[in-house]
């Protein structure tokens, strides 16, 4: 009920809740997934990177692509901050999974350095309005294709750690059935 509540609300905005550590702003963010649509369900387990599709964004200020991320607040703890994020850039909610990782990187807007953590969402909502619906377009594409257009070096690496995952879940399935 609280997410129905955010999607309909402006987008958090200023620096004056945002985490730091040690002079890094800290932001989080997700790769939101979903199986592709096919006219048979694919298995939960043992799923194939080909049977996936993740979602990415448009950066506000140019057509760049990328992962929905953005600053951790002091009154949020990391996976609510992650969720919020996606939901107000990309409009979509749904299950967290495990912290990808960790990563610093250099902001391409101001001359600091961040230090991102990401996570995979298996998204279960698609809303149709969204907090920042009209300063950004989402598509889904498939893992090579976000792979391809992702701007950010550091979000492709986060992508690879999400594909391990998927892999090494896959693997583990066929090993114990």
């Amino acid at each position: 009920m609280l997410i129905k509540k955010l999607v309909s609300l402006p987008s958090r905005s200023g620096r004056h809740l945002q985490r730091y550590n040690h002079g890094c702003r800290l932001v989080v963010g997700c790769i939101p997934y979903r199986y592709r649509e096919t006219k048979t369900s694919p298995p939960i387990h043992g799923t194939l990177i080909e049977e996936l599709e993740v979602l990415l964004i448009t950066s506000q200020k140019s057509p760049r692509m990328m992962f929905p991320k953005g600053g951790w607040e002091i009154d949020e703890d990391i996976k609510l901050a992650a969720t919020r994020e996606t939901m107000e850039e990309a409009g979509v909610v749904g299950t967290l999974g495990d912290k990808l990782g960790e990563w610093i990187f250099k902001s391409r807007s101001q001359d600091t350095f961040r230090e991102g953590y990401m996570f995979p969402m298996l998204v279960t909502e698609e809303f149709d309005v969204w907090p920042e619906k009209n300063v950004r377009q989402r598509i889904w594409m498939t893992v090579n294709e976000a792979r391809e257009v992702c701007a950010h070096s550091w979000m492709k690496e986060a992508l690879d750690a999400f594909c391990s995952l998927i892999r090494a879940s896959a693997n583990k399935e066929k090993e114990f059935p």
